[in-house]
């Protein structure tokens, strides 16, 4: 049962990042201002509701996977003393702020589709997606820490 649940959480945090990097990639090599806003315009919606569900599953086989190896007394540990007790709480906090980020942005995205966005809703959309995307590279990076220790 374990193998499984972490088959998906892998799964899902594979599809999650993956996305990240596709519309990362997009929003660079798509250099015409136009073609970014018509494949934005097509695209958002289904990457908004594709990225919605990966997170839900990633959150929930994460919290599975959180007691199901009684992680939680990890946390009562001093930081200082526990590698595992540091990595863990890093990447927790990290995974709250990429859920915050998510919200935040979604719910602009949402407000604004097919509509032109003001200044503000620009800059707060476009800067908690790169918060998203960076902070996705390193809950990768704490995630694999974590399979470090734990194996």
């Amino acid at each position: 049962m374990v193998d499984v649940v972490l088959y998906i959480h892998i799964l899902a945090a594979t599809a999650w990042i993956g996305g990240a990097l596709l519309l990362f990639a997009l929003g660079i090599l798509l250099k015409e201002k136009e073609a970014q806003v018509q494949t934005y315009e097509h695209l958002g919606p289904l990457y908004g509701y594709f990225e919605t569900f990966w997170l839900v599953v990633l959150l929930s086989t994460g919290t599975f996977l959180f007691f199901n190896f009684n992680l939680i007394e990890v946390l009562t540990l001093d930081v200082d003393e526990s590698k595992l007790g540091y990595m863990m709480s890093n990447k927790l906090f990290y995974v709250g702020a990429i859920t915050i980020f998510t919200i935040v942005h979604m719910r602009i995205a949402l407000k604004t589709h097919k509509n032109e966005r003001s200044i503000i809703q620009k800059i707060v959309s476009r800067a908690s997606s790169m918060m998203i995307f960076f902070l996705n590279l390193i809950v990768l990076w704490y995630a694999m820490q974590l399979r470090h220790i734990l194996s």
